[in-house]
């Protein structure tokens, strides 16, 4: 599979079933991330990977609602990072954008070995701090849920939206709405409405 069919195939899917997360699919998954540009070669990225049973039920509890079909994960990745390992230069802090090139380089790995990888901002940041006892000054900037695509329609978790929207790709913006050249044009200047 080449960068583009990676890119095309990559699906924030929710309909999940359990896989086996060996420690050469972590490594595989780290390697590419450690790869990723950053700042000055800062690397700011850090990952707590979660894939034993005990830790990833605990986890439930920091999951909001709408959101338990993650508990079908068989890894879930916390992406932390601070923003003072990074370059901040005036008012430009660089680490949340090096972190989310890094996990982009992870997602298209995931697909390329067959697995979903699917980031979430529907959780508690403090329970998961709690749980996974990460320090107050790293920033918990998302959750990967990680698992095989299941062929069901409905593992069970998901509610009546999320069934129809695993059907197709949700709809793109028309390219007019996310670029202009040479100078800045007001099309750029519309927010995104999501429909449910």
């Amino acid at each position: 599979m080449d960068v583009k069919q990676a890119i095309e195939k990559r699906r924030a899917f929710r309909c999940l079933e359990k896989t086996n997360i060996t420690d050469e699919v972590i490594n595989e998954l780290v390697y590419a991330a450690q790869l990723t540009p950053s700042c000055f070669n800062n690397q700011p990225w850090r990952f707590v990977f979660v894939r034993s049973k005990e830790i990833l039920t605990k986890l439930k509890e920091a999951i909001n609602k709408g959101n338990e079909w993650t508990h079908a994960a068989s890894l879930i990745i916390v992406v932390i990072s601070k923003k003072d390992f990074d370059c901040i230069i005036k008012d430009r802090e660089y680490y949340l954008f090096d972190t989310g090139m890094a996990v982009y380089a992870m997602i298209l790995r995931a697909t390329e070995i067959g697995l979903v990888a699917h980031p979430i901002a529907g959780y508690s940041p403090e329970k998961v701090r709690e749980i996974l006892k990460i320090p107050q000054d790293f920033n918990i900037i998302t959750l990967i849920i990680i698992g095989k695509k299941s062929d069901k329609e409905n593992n069970g978790f998901l509610n009546d939206y999320q069934v129809k929207v695993e059907k197709q790709r949700p709809e793109r913006l028309p390219e007019e709405r996310i670029f202009s050249i040479d100078a800045f044009d007001n099309r750029l200047n519309q927010k995104t409405e999501h429909k449910k």
